[in-house]
């Protein structure tokens, strides 16, 4: 697989457990434990990975030549909490045809 797009999964992997964590994790911890810096350090965490996310859908996408639907519906997943694992779970799955389609 293009090495791009095997980063590329691999940080939406990191970014949708980072943005897990937020939500679930950080933030509870925020509003009912009154530990704010776990929202400081995750969000942190988590707006870093979500730039690469961007930044690399961008590349895949030019190296892919990915339909430009394909690349909305990727940015959208980074949107929505578990979509992450699934857009990784496509890409996967589309290199498994790829590499045996082409045997």
């Amino acid at each position: 697989m293009n090495s791009t797009v095997s980063l590329f999964r691999k940080v939406a992997v990191a970014e949708g457990i980072s943005y897990l964590l937020l939500l679930f994790v950080a933030m509870p911890l925020k509003y009912f434990a009154n530990m704010p810096l776990a929202v400081k350090y995750t969000g942190w965490a988590h707006g870093l990975l979500f730039v690469l996310y961007a930044a690399l859908l961008v590349m895949a996408w030019q190296e892919q030549k990915w339909k430009f639907g394909k690349a909305v519906l990727i940015f959208l997943a980074s949107l929505l909490p578990f979509a992450p694992f699934i857009v990784d779970r496509k890409l996967k799955d589309e290199r498994a045809e790829n590499v045996n389609g082409s045997l």
